[in-house]
This record gives C-alpha cells, structure tokens and sequence, in this order.
C-alpha cells in the first residue's frame, strides 16, 4: 500500500491542528514564562497586561480548580510556578486575548521580580552537588571487580554526548472547545492523547471521561512531543474551563525552542577490560544524565541507556550506573532512541579507545564480541533470533569492506589535505515499552452497511506512515480495495487509554489489535457467505472485494455479504484488546525479559574530510538491517534513510549551547544547525537483511522507527578515523557532536 498522506501532503491539504476551523469566538492563548533560570519569585505585575485592549484573562496557578501538577512519572512539575522558577522559559501565567498580536503585546507589559539562586547548568556539577531526579540505578552481569584483574587490556576515559532538539516542523499546539455539559474538546498535536486528557483532569479536577482529545496527526514529533505537548494543551483547558469559550495556543518557533527540553545530553566514565584475544572481559560505565528541571521521562529514559549500554556486544562481565541529574534547564525529555543512542555512543567510544592504545584497527575489537545466540543481557534477557553476526557480515561481504578500506588507506597515503575514514557501526535495538504495563493497544473496527470501513486506533500519524501500515493489515484480512478503508483520527472517546506512540512499538501494538478485531470479523463474515453459497466457513476466502470458495472466484461481492450480515443481525463492529505476551521485568532484581525483540543492523560508513579547514562530507552509508519481514519496504527504508540523517545531526552537527546562567543560546535556526540536502550523504544503500522475521512483530514485520538513528554514531567514528589518520599526534577525545570547529582544532593538536 502506498503512504496515503502522500497525495495530500503534496497538495498542502493535509490537516494539522493549525488547519482546524475554529468558532467565531475563539481566543488566543500565549505562555509568559521564567527570564531567569533558577530564583525566588518576588513579585509579578500583571496591571499593564491585563489592562490593554483586547486581553481577556491573565491566568496562574491560582486559577487552577484541580492539582498544579503535570508530572507523569514523578509529580515534581507544576503547570505554572508558584513560588519559585527552576529553568528559563518555565511558564508562569497564561494571557488569553482576543489575538495573537495582543497576547505578544501584553506579554512584554509583565513586570517581574526574581531573587535570583545558584544555576546548575550540567550534570558534573549537579552530581558534585547531590542534586538528583531520584535514586541511581545499576544493572550487573558477572562480577567487574574481579574480572579486571585477569584483563591483558584496561582502560579508562570519558565521554559527552551533548543533547538535540526536536526540530519538529509543527510546533507545539493546541485548540480547546467547551462543550455541553463542562466538557471539553481538546485538538492536540501530541504522542500521548491519554496522558493529556488524564493530565487535564487532573489539572481541572474533573473526571476523564468530561476530556475528549482528538490528534488528526503531527508534524514530526520524535519524542518531544509524548509528553511535552501535555502542558500546552492544558493551559488552553484551563482558560476554556473558566472562560466558557474556545482558545487556541500555537507556539511560535523561538518560545518552543527555548521552553521545551530536549535530547539528554551525557556526561559518561567507562572502563573497558580485554583479553589478548580482543574479547571484552569486563566493562563499567558510570551515565551522568543532565535530566533538567523536573523529571518527565527522565527516569525512564536513563533504564533505556542501561538497557542498550552494550549495544550488539556480548561481555560477560558489566556493571553499569546512571544518575537522573537534576539541573537548571528544561525538563529534557524523550527523542528518537530514548537514550538508547547516548549508552551506545559510549560502548563505541570506549572500544575506539582500547583498539587506539593497542594499536589495532577498531573493527577488530567490534567483530571479536558481536552477540551469539543464547548470549546474555547485562540485564537478564536470553538473546534470540540474534542476527547480529549476521547483518555484520553481510555488510562485509556485500559492500565489500576489505575494497573500501584499502581504497582509504590508498587514498590516504597519497593525499595530504585530504584524508577519507571509515568505520562500521553495529547496532541491536530492543522493541517494547520497558515499562511492561504501557505494551498493550486497542482497535475499533466499523464496516458500515455499503461495505466501507473505518479503523480506529490509538496510534498517532507523525510522518512515520502508521496509518497506512494499520490499513495495509485490514486491507491484508478484509480483502478489500483501498478505497474502502478510511483511517479515523486518534480520539480517546474511541479508544481509551492508550500508551504514547513511541517505543517503536506502536505498529506492533495497534496493529495486532486491529488484526484481531479484523480476524473476528472475517470470522462473521465468513459464515454468512458460507450459508450463501452452500460451503463450509473455512473455505471461504476474501479477495478483490469478492468471494472466493477454495481459491476460486464466485459470483458474490463483498457488498453482497456486508448486506446479508445486515439482514442476519450480525455485529459488523469489533472492538480488540491487544497486549504483549512474554515480555516482564523486575526492577526490584533489574532482570527480566522486557524487549518482545531486538532489531539488528551494520551501516559502513565512509567520509572524505579537507584537512584545511576541518570540514567533511560523508561519501557513503551502506547499511545491512533487519527488517524482519517489512510489510512495506518503501516506508520501512524511508524510516531508516531519516533516522540515519537525524543521528549523523546530533553526532556531527546539532550543537545546544547554553550560557551558564541557564539561558539557550542555540535559539534560532542560525546558531542551532541541523542537516541539510548538502549535509546528508551523498549514498545511502540500505539492504534488507534476509530472514523469517519475529511473530512479535506485526505480520513479521519488525519496528524499524529508532534503531537506524544509531547508525548515525558511526560517521563520529569515521570522522576521527580520518583525523588520525591525518594528525597522529591526535588524543582521541569522545566529545559529540564532532562540528568542524572541533575537528580542525583536533587536526592540529600537537
């Protein structure tokens, strides 16, 4: 099936919240926020604001009905400051006006007073100070502390991987109705429906079911918006709540930049044990998350960096730690890989290092400790299905490595303001939500009375095509033609309590659902065509809107039996529940099988870099991935061909920068960059990897969302590959991104 948002996302017809019409009465929302990172708040003057022509409403927490509180995971988030404001650009009242331009205008009459406090601007200093989200946590396999001791090789270092901004083309946004009866309509642009309306209960004390949230589909989101839509959204609930009339809240480019969080960057200490044989005996890694101000996914996101702290490398003996690292900056939040790259970023770094200091080519040491079958997570789980070995050697064999880096070496050795690198980057990417409870999913399934039907799900569209992946597994059961199918928005009154798209989970898990409910229909179905035609149930089949009776076509339509089922009385609706088998996890033990399974992959990466001015251009990315069995191979390698781009962006070029009063300094699209058409690679060739696929996935059809973003980490590697090969004299450092401003100083370091 092709992308079915492609024809009008093409002619700009596509709907986004910003698109809604709205009623004639509607107001305009916009957020007054914290000019200072850390303080006492010591007066606020709203009288100028609230004055001006065409201002309805100033409000603060005092306004709330319910609880001032937004955090998920950990209530340590208020809506609105009260007393005191812990990062830039935390909201402190909400204006709603009668237009945008008014809004703007009385937020810059607000006149506010902070005693300004200490700022904690990393995650070095706040771990010096004691300040933390919550408790650390380790994961152990074997034992560390006596294993070291039997190591030929043992080395230490540190590592910082810095943090990334969203950079969703939709920004932050909202539109809120009253209706009947103190309910209310919510249009989000977010991940999580069931998080804002359960969040807006909460906020304007009021049961869920008075909240409907209904998200048509995004303009990317990329995590930073699973739970940082949430606040956006109820702020515009609470104003309608008091106010009895609709308001809309679109953030504007530079608010959202400077009040949401971001990627976590990390502060990282390995120390890395080998034999002679360059297996890995021992590893330990101590993750300085810089969490922010309040928790969101924080803690969360710090057990996905343990969980993937190895990446596709089998080593029997690891301790690893992280601190949830409570600072001055906005809360940082989920994005792509959710923390999974920043643990990765270090396995590699610190095999980088030990095959520096041996004096051997660093795939050696990679290719020694690639996972087996039956091989053990630090975190309990068995290893199979593994195609870790696999994808590395297809990749070898396929892309011929031997050619490519003699070609580099060549070139190399016959050029001197020029030099090429290469690198091969592995990766093994677990799939489920590691918070068991959140791996389930619901489908309502409505074929109507001339044959049409309508799916609901709770997965929302962001680009991502899971829209047409749901339809494509009712088109697949119902055989039908496409035009059949509609896909509904993603509403909490169809389907409830829903778990954010994210995880890469989400086609697995909404799929499976709307595979059942479709399956139990075609069951119905099926007996009603059988009575019609004189043949048992199980032989009839549905294809090409027709009615086949052991393979061969008949003489019924698929109209003709969904009219029949009406005239017999049968339930032509399906409501499905689906939830992930095996998977558990103990976080009282930190063992278990929490993954339903892993994706596996090898990219080889080649770059060119001009020795003069520190610049370089990535020549190649040839990537072997495991698809499993891609149920729509176009939309699968487009995922894989984004997600490649966006992590060579946070390894090599996407730089947030603050001051050390905790103010953004990377705000605008000049001092933050992000990769464009002359910064992608010039080849990307992504092969399919042969296998059966994992039954876990939907149609064997495994998630492919995240894992190709860690094939971006690669291209650091291949950079300093080439810097090495330029400046010997070069120390390696593990300080991403790698921006040419970097790489010419590490150049012409003596």
């Amino acid at each position: 099936m092709k992308n079915i948002d492609s024809y009008t996302h093409l002619r700009g017809e596509s709907l986004f919240v910003d698109d809604i019409m709205i009623r004639q009465d509607a107001l305009f929302g916009l957020c007054f926020d914290s000019p200072k990172a850390h303080g006492k708040i010591k007066k606020v003057d709203y009288t100028k604001a609230a004055a001006l022509q065409g201002v309805v409403r100033i409000f603060t927490y005092k306004d709330i009905l319910g609880e001032n509180q937004i955090g998920g995971i950990i209530p340590d988030e208020p809506l609105w400051a009260e007393d005191e404001v812990h990062f830039w650009g935390q909201p402190i009242a909400f204006i709603v006006a009668e237009s945008e331009a008014i809004a703007k205008k009385a937020r810059a009459l607000i006149c506010i007073e902070i005693e300004e406090l200490p700022v904690i601007t990393t995650a070095k200093e706040a771990k010096e100070k004691g300040s933390f989200i919550n408790a650390p946590r380790s994961f152990e396999l074997g034992n560390t502390k006596t294993s070291f001791a039997n190591c030929d090789y043992v080395f230490e270092g540190e590592t910082f991987s810095n943090g990334q901004e969203h950079l969703y083309l939709e920004t932050q946004g909202c539109y809120v109705e009253p209706k009947e009866n103190g309910t209310l309509k919510i249009t989000s642009s977010t991940q999580g429906p069931t998080q804002v309306q359960k969040t807006a209960a909460k906020v304007l004390g009021i049961p869920m079911h008075k909240i409907e949230v209904d998200v048509i589909r995004l303009g990317g989101g990329f995590g930073g918006k699973e739970d940082q839509a949430t606040p956006w959204a109820v702020m515009a609930a609470v104003a309608v709540q008091l106010l009895n009339r609709p308001v809309k809240y679109i953030l504007n480019r530079h608010d959202d930049l400077r009040m949401t969080g971001k990627r976590h960057p990390y502060n990282s200490f390995f120390k890395i044990g080998l034999s002679k044989d360059l297996k890995i005996q021992a590893f330990e890694v101590e993750f300085l998350q810089n969490s922010g101000a309040a928790a969101d996914l924080s803690p969360a996101i710090a057990e996905r960096t343990l969980f993937h702290a190895t990446n596709s490398y089998f080593i029997p003996n690891v301790h690893t730690t992280v601190f949830s690292c409570k600072t001055n900056l906005p809360p940082n939040t989920a994005f792509r890989g959710f923390g999974g790259p920043q643990g990765m970023y270090v396995i590699e770094s610190a095999i980088a290092a030990a095959a520096d200091n041996i004096g051997i080519d660093k795939i050696n040491i990679q290719e020694a400790n690639l996972l087996k079958e039956n091989d053990s997570f630090s975190y309990g789980q068995i290893a199979t299905e593994v195609q870790a070995e696999k994808t590395w050697k297809t990749a070898k064999e396929k892309f011929d490595l031997k050619t490519l880096q003699k070609e580099v070496a060549d070139y190399n050795t016959n050029n001197h303001q020029t030099k090429k690198g290469i690198s091969v980057m592995p990766i093994a990417f677990g799939i489920s939500f590691t918070n068991t409870p959140m791996n389930h999913a619901r489908a309502l399934i409505h074929i109507y009375q001339d044959g049409s039907v309508g799916v609901s799900t709770g997965a929302v569209e962001m680009g991502q095509s899971v829209n047409t992946k749901m339809l494509q597994v009712a088109q697949d059961i119902f055989g039908i033609s496409a035009d059949k199918l509609k896909l509904e928005s993603t509403n909490t009154t169809r389907v409830a309590n829903t778990s954010p798209t994210a995880a890469s989970a989400t086609a697995d898990l909404n799929g499976k659902a709307v595979e059942m409910a479709c399956n139990n229909l075609m069951e119905r179905l099926q007996k009603v065509a059988s009575k019609l035609l004189y043949v048992k149930p199980e032989n009839i089949t549905f294809q090409n809107d027709t009615v086949f009776v052991d393979g061969k076509k008949t003489m019924i339509s698929w109209e003709a039996v969904i009219a029949q089922a009406m005239l017999e009385r049968v339930a032509l609706t399906e409501n499905a529940h689906y939830a992930t088998p095996i998977i558990h996890f103990d976080k009282t033990k930190e063992k278990g099988h929490p993954f339903a399974y892993h994706v596996y992959g090898t990219a080889i990466t080649s770059i060119t870099l001009d020795c003069l001015r520190g610049t370089y251009e990535i020549d190649a990315v040839n990537i072997v991935h495991d698809f499993g069995k891609s149920m729509n191979l176009g939309i699968d390698i487009g995922q894989v061909e984004g997600a490649l781009a966006q992590g060579i962006g946070w390894m090599t070029m996407e730089e947030i920068a603050y001051d050390t009063n905790g103010k953004l300094l990377s705000n605008t699209l000049s001092t933050y960059k992000v990769p464009d058409i002359f910064s992608a690679a010039k080849k990307v060739n992504v092969l399919p990897l042969e296998t059966e696929g994992n039954p876990m996935a939907i149609k064997k059809s495994k998630a492919v969302g995240e894992p190709p973003l860690m094939y971006g980490i690669g291209t650091y590697f291949a950079i300093q590959h080439a810097v090495k090969a330029f400046n010997k004299n070069h120390k390696l450092q593990f300080n991403s991104p790698f921006t040419p401003e970097k790489v010419l100083m590490s150049l012409y370091e003596k």
